[in-house]
């Protein structure tokens, strides 16, 4: 596959996996599926925006980057054959670093948070992390620490593990465009190949 054709492949992957993180990210503002009285009582990890901006935002405009490199002229550039398409893929290689980075952060505010466990009413009557280093995880009898809202720990532990794996599997393609987009700049693309010289794509 042409380095151009890889970028188009991975940047229409990348749109609906910040869709997922996107949306993922605001229903944690909706503990166990319900609107809250107060917006302290939301786990600290929340507005932190991790899928919104970090696997949302920060993402969208990589894939754009990627999937609008079809519409670069190979020989742009001073009529040098592959100039053109080879700035277009340097370009690429910069917003796929962008969105590594913008992944990265919603992949490490999930990992902590997934620890942290969520902020809940405890039995004391306090809104608090009754949770310690994860504990909770190997043991499901300690959910019951929390009281309020209902089933907020399967809620927060199910969409901070998708936005963990979502973030994940952002970083693992946004690596690929950056070694994709290198070979891109020091190489050209298949489609390129001749096309200023009239004998069309090799």
């Amino acid at each position: 596959m042409c380095t151009g054709g890889c970028a188009r492949c991975l940047g229409g992957t990348l749109i609906p996996l910040a869709l997922f993180g996107f949306v993922a990210n605001i229903l944690l503002f909706f503990p166990g599926g319900k609107v809250i009285d107060d917006n302290d009582h939301l786990s600290q990890e929340v507005w932190f925006f991790g899928g919104i901006l970090g696997s949302g935002v920060l993402m969208i405009f990589p894939a754009l980057v990627f999937l609008g490199l079809k519409n670069n002229d190979c020989c742009g550039c001073c009529g040098n054959e592959g100039c053109g398409k080879r700035f277009a893929m340097f370009t690429s290689t910069i917003f796929a670093v962008v969105g590594f980075l913008g992944a990265g952060y919603s992949f490490i505010v999930s990992a902590i948070s997934i620890n942290k466990g969520p902020k809940c009413l405890m039995a004391n009557n306090t809104w608090g992390y009754p949770f310690h280093d994860g504990d909770y995880l190997n043991d499901e009898a300690l959910w019951s620490k929390c009281q309020e809202p209902l089933k907020v720990v399967p809620w927060n532990l199910t969409l901070f593990s998708i936005l963990l794996v979502v973030g994940g599997i952002q970083m693992v393609l946004c690596a690929i465009q950056v070694v994709n987009g290198l070979l891109g700049t020091l190489c050209g693309d298949c489609q390129c190949c001749g096309c200023c010289g009239g004998d069309g794509p090799v």
